[in-house]
């Protein structure tokens, strides 16, 4: 007999909720979750484009974890709204579920002796990789999300590489398991190491216990999917930065990430006398005041603002020239090429930023001007910014200072 102190003893876990019918139950709920997770993740990365131009891509390597991407639609103009909220919003709501996946089968963790048999050491070595693996993509995207650059490196190749890690060892981990969950969840009973041989008096049921979790998940939506929203439901959002806080009012009263202090943006270089917009294509380069851009053809788009956070505005009204009509200015009649845009932030990610053709083509995409009727205010981009349907918020560039039409760098 081992020693019953121990962790290595089963006699050591002696939660009676413990069982394969409560494992197997959470099992299947990870299993989608966990499923529109990756896919929805992979979409996030691949509405940055990151094979337009290394200034989109902060995971280089990648190779053939690139194989699905395309080239990144402006319809609809919520698209990476919606699988981006839908991102965030459904990994905070797994975190209970999750949790009590892991405390569940902790008991296997310690369990003696570590591979009885080629098929034990493989689900063994998938259970670890998937315990830190679901960790650590868990924990930075929280973090993210908050705002809390922590970890060393940059937050997006470290969450792509993992992601990759954790959803291999997941999808071996299901293949091993899922017969034996679905076998629990027709109810027949298979001998399992998760029950204890000698459980400690009840203190909830197993359903109990799932009331629990589901209601620690249904918590964590209710107090994060507001951010996706405009008020009232935003002041729901009580556990996002860009939730419940008031973001003021009058045509800027809506939420940004990068301030104008923060970017190290002055009025001196964003003043009528001193900024000028460089544009540079086929025929060459033209340089355009603020005062210039105003007497172009101006039009009007009603687009969000949407973060990797997962946070986003309602439907803003911007008002600018059109994309398409600064490539016809440097000689892009017809078709325009891809774009690439400069800011006049010096440091600090995304201050580039390379736009498609696509993108540059859809007539709501604007060099914007105003913002619901009034001059862009200076944390909102002024003197100029890109917004483009359905891009993320990060490629919608604020403070531009060049365009560079068909030559990416």
């Amino acid at each position: 007999m081992r020693d019953q102190r121990l962790p290595t003893s089963p006699g050591f876990w002696r939660s009676a909720v413990r069982g394969p019918w409560f494992t197997s139950v959470l099992g299947v709920v990870l299993l989608a979750g966990i499923t529109v997770l990756f896919v929805t993740g992979l979409v996030s990365y691949a509405s940055y484009n990151p094979d337009l131009s290394p200034v989109n891509d902060t995971t280089p390597d990648k190779g053939i974890l690139g194989f699905y991407l395309f080239s990144w639609p402006t319809s609809p103009h919520w698209l990476y709204r919606f699988t981006q909220g839908v991102h965030v919003t459904l990994g905070l709501t797994l975190i209970p579920v999750l949790l009590a996946k892991l405390w569940s089968v902790v008991p296997k963790l310690f369990t003696l002796p570590p591979a009885r048999s080629v098929a034990h050491a493989l689900e063994r070595i998938s259970l670890l990789l998937l315990v830190g693996g679901a960790l650590f993509e868990f924990t930075t995207g929280v973090l993210n999300i908050q705002l809390d650059y922590v970890f060393p490196g940059s937050f997006y190749p470290l969450h792509f590489y993992g992601a990759w890690v954790f959803f291999a060892a997941f999808v071996a981990h299901a293949l091993l398991k899922l017969p034996t969950a679905v076998r629990t969840l027709r109810g027949r009973r298979e001998e399992s190491e998760l029950v204890s041989p000698r459980p400690g008096p009840p203190t909830v049921s197993r359903r109990g216990a799932l009331w629990f979790v589901g209601g620690g998940s249904l918590l964590l939506f209710a107090t994060s999917a507001g951010r996706n929203f405009d008020q009232p439901l935003r002041a729901t959002a009580l556990l996002a930065p860009h939730g419940w806080a008031d973001p003021g009012s009058g045509p800027g009263g809506f939420q940004i990430n990068k301030t104008a202090a923060y970017a190290h943006i002055t009025t001196a270089e964003t003043s009528e006398d001193t900024w000028r917009l460089v544009v540079t294509g086929r025929t060459g380069t033209v340089r355009l005041g603020r005062a210039e851009l105003a007497r172009l053809p101006l039009h009007s788009s009603a687009l969000p603002i949407a973060c990797v956070e997962g946070w986003s505005t309602g439907d803003q009204w911007w008002r600018g020239v059109r994309l398409r009509d600064l490539a016809a200015l440097v000689g892009h009649d017809g078709r325009p090429p891809d774009v690439f845009v400069e800011s006049l932030q010096r440091h600090g990610a995304f201050r580039k930023a390379a736009l498609r053709a696509n993108q540059v083509a859809d007539p709501r995409s604007l060099l914007a001007l105003y913002a619901n009727g009034e001059d862009l205010t200076l944390d909102h981009g002024y003197p100029a910014r890109i917004i483009v349907p359905a891009a993320p918020g990060v490629l919608n560039t604020k403070w531009v200072a060049r365009m560079t039409f068909g030559n990416l760098g």
